[in-house]
């Protein structure tokens, strides 16, 4: 039986791997000493000359040359979490050491708080929930002004990881789904019963626009004023990727004169907001704390994920959600 340790953050370990996953790796893995994390594992030399298998997490420790040499028999690393960017040196690659990761996993809830944005987004909730409190005057939602949930449009801009979970869950309604993607082709957004569009059309065309792009140098500020300008009336842009991807300023400018459009932020830029910014304030926009990934017990899903990741790896059968040297490249 190959020998493992956990390194990740003490306070959240349980969350991620919980005693009963915990026992089932067990079965698997020889777990050789206590729960370690980016803080500690070094006192334990002897353990790391020994580990052939690292499960890990949020909080874990860059896995860069220097770890590597204190982990001569390393084998294989478990990470219970999303993106592994900033984490992994080329020498794991000249190691031929396995890594994988549960962003898979922590898809599934980005996806899931998406598709209910979406849905409520379209019943124009938030701000009909708005004036209700303001004017105190209850009108019956059948006499609304809202767009609703039957052939309305969704965008979705990046057909990734969360943009196609979104779509299949999308699949479900009667709703029209547009995307921009440059990497997709018209053949694979036919299977994923997706129109390809360009940004602007998103924007211009969409009720409600979900962002799904993952943070790089290339999508750094795409998002810009004359987009939102260009939405439809009582049309919600929602932002469950990155802060950064989106020029806020130029966001809160239009959100100051456009509103009737709705801003729901699960990111920002910085995260939270500077203490002075009017994202606090505007009354169209729906402040989320960064709740839409793995949280509450939805975490447990991810070491699950791991443990079943740690069985194919023990039966030497291919691991499902391997990363390779490409695909951590163009990582988020």
């Amino acid at each position: 039986m190959r020998k493992g340790l956990f390194i990740m953050d003490e306070n959240l370990f349980e969350k991620v791997y919980t005693p009963d996953k915990q026992r089932e790796i067990s079965q698997y893995i020889d777990i050789i000493g206590k729960p370690l994390t980016k803080y500690n594992f070094q006192e334990e030399g002897n353990l790391l000359k020994e580990a052939e298998v690292i499960f890990s997490g949020w909080g874990a420790p860059v896995f860069d040359q220097s770890f590597l040499e204190k982990t001569p028999s390393l084998e294989a690393i478990f990470y219970a979490a999303g993106t592994m960017k900033k984490l992994l040196s080329d020498e794991i690659w000249e190691r031929d050491i396995k890594v994988t990761t549960a962003n898979q996993a922590n898809a599934i809830p980005v996806a899931e708080f998406t598709l209910s944005e979406i849905l409520f987004s379209l019943k124009n909730g938030w701000q009909l929930s708005r004036w209700l409190k303001e004017e105190k005057n209850y009108i019956n939602g059948m006499y609304q002004p809202l767009i609703g949930n039957y052939q309305a449009t969704a965008g979705i801009i990046s057909l990734s990881q969360i943009g196609r979970k979104v779509t299949d869950l999308l699949r479900h309604f009667d709703l029209n789904v547009l995307a921009y993607d440059p990497f997709v082709n018209e053949d694979e957004a036919s299977n994923l019963n997706v129109e390809l569009c360009s940004l602007e059309a998103i924007f211009k065309h969409a009720d409600v626009v979900s962002l799904h792009s993952p943070l790089l140098p290339e999508t750094k500020g795409m998002i810009k004023k004359e987009h939102f300008q260009s939405m439809k009336q009582n049309a919600t842009f929602i932002n469950t990727a990155r802060g950064a991807i989106v020029r806020e300023d130029e966001m809160i400018e239009v959100l100051q004169e456009r509103t009737d459009i709705t801003a729901v932020l699960d990111v920002t830029y910085p995260e939270p907001p500077a203490e002075q910014s009017k994202l606090y304030t505007l009354p169209n926009v729906v402040l989320t704390p960064h709740i839409a990934g793995s949280s509450g017990n939805e975490r447990a899903r991810l070491g699950a994920f791991m443990l079943e990741e740690a069985k194919r790896f023990t039966a030497g059968e291919p691991l499902q959600y391997k990363i390779t040297k490409e695909s951590y490249r163009n990582m988020a």
